[in-house]
């Protein structure tokens, strides 16, 4: 026996493991003793269509059986709904569970993924998890910079994630940027187009990347029911794919990985394009009506396109960014601090009900009274 193990007192994770920042979602208290708006998480204000939410409780009859490990009645309505093959769609525990698999299956030790500057940590954590080389391509005015990407491919990197509506900034990139990037890319570098946000998008130059997944063997998209469809507590994630995409996934996936339940809310979801277009339309008029509000108070705030704004603090007040969080923590409306991707001033602000929207503002503008009159003195 090797005398280095021999000297081991107890199981060692393999290298890059303990390099792993473990993912912090946003939190869910205030520090204040009242009502509590959570506007951390990107939830929809709307809750899930009342169908899904009864289609769930319908499930509970069949909890002693175990649920389709294909999810063939979900793949098939998400299927029917965007006019896709359903044997090309996997379904994951969330779309998590889906961007985990697919660094699993095309990364190995040394082999590099790249993600920007600000993009979603599990891309980090998927690589590293992998065994893989996470490379960082720094973005342009909080957006994915796709020369920037371009220029930092190299013959290891096996796997691109895109988040496109990116989270946390809300800022997208064009859909023939998505093409001139996946133009430039090595046939055996995967590209991930993460559409988490797609639905909540109003741009006619923008794209989830269907047509490229539908086309390309390098190229698969990612989406969630967490979002717009309020199904974040049952974990509902999918991927379009090429068939050999889908063989990899479904060779390594856990043979249950979406619950009956799940798959049953799911279906009713999808199908209800009613409450979808509700959401839609509340958060096109509440995006707006915040980021006019919040600019007239004298913070900056990125543009975005999602359910969700970046509000910058740097300079604005003489504040910062967690003065600011607790400030509104003790009013019991809860933000997301940003200050793991890179983003130490900013604060994500989930668009909320009107009550919460107009109670962010009242308190944004509070601060930012209170803390000018201090500087003034």
């Amino acid at each position: 026996m090797n005398d280095m193990i021999k000297k081991l007192t107890h199981p060692e994770p393999r290298n890059g493991i303990l390099d792993i920042e473990a993912y912090v979602p946003g939190k869910s208290s205030a520090l204040g003793s009242g009502k509590t708006y959570k506007l951390s998480s990107n939830e929809t204000p709307l809750g899930p269509s009342p169908k899904a939410v009864e289609a769930f409780r319908s499930a509970a009859a069949e909890l002693a059986y175990y649920p389709d490990g294909a999810a063939t009645r979900l793949r098939v309505a998400i299927a029917r709904q965007f006019g896709l093959d359903p044997a090309r769609i996997v379904c994951g525990n969330g779309s998590d569970d889906l961007l985990h698999l697919l660094a699993g299956a095309y990364v190995g030790p040394g082999d590099e993924g790249i993600f920007t500057e600000h993009g979603f940590l599990v891309y980090r954590i998927a690589i590293l998890a992998a065994g893989g080389v996470p490379v960082v391509a720094p973005e342009t005015r909080y957006t994915a910079n796709v020369d920037a990407i371009l220029e930092r491919v190299t013959e290891r990197t096996r796997i691109v994630f895109i988040a496109n509506p990116n989270n946390p900034t809300g800022t997208y990139i064009p859909f023939e940027e998505i093409k001139r990037l996946h133009a430039s890319l090595p046939l055996s570098t995967l590209l991930v187009l993460d559409a988490a946000y797609a639905e909540y998008v109003r741009m006619n130059d923008y794209s989830p990347g269907l047509e490229l997944a539908s086309t390309y063997e390098n190229v698969v998209m990612t989406r969630t029911f967490s979002k717009i469809h309020g199904l974040a507590a049952a974990r509902i994630g999918w991927v379009y794919a090429p068939a050999r995409v889908c063989d990899a996934l479904n060779r390594i996936r856990g043979p249950f990985n979406l619950n009956s339940a799940a798959i049953e809310a799911g279906i009713a979801a999808i199908e209800d394009s009613e409450h979808v277009a509700k959401s839609v339309a509340h958060n096109a008029k509440w995006l707006k009506w915040l980021t006019a509000e919040i600019v007239k108070l004298g913070y900056t705030v990125t543009p975005s396109v999602a359910n969700f704004i970046l509000i910058h603090f740097q300079n604005q007040i003489g504040k910062s960014a967690m003065d600011a969080d607790t400030y509104l923590s003790q009013r019991g409306l809860v933000l997301r601090y940003v200050g793991s991707y890179g983003l130490p001033d900013c604060l994500r602000l989930t668009v909320g009900t009107e009550e919460s929207n107009r109670l962010v503002v009242a308190a944004l503008a509070d601060f930012a009274a209170e803390h000018t009159s201090g500087r003034n003195l």
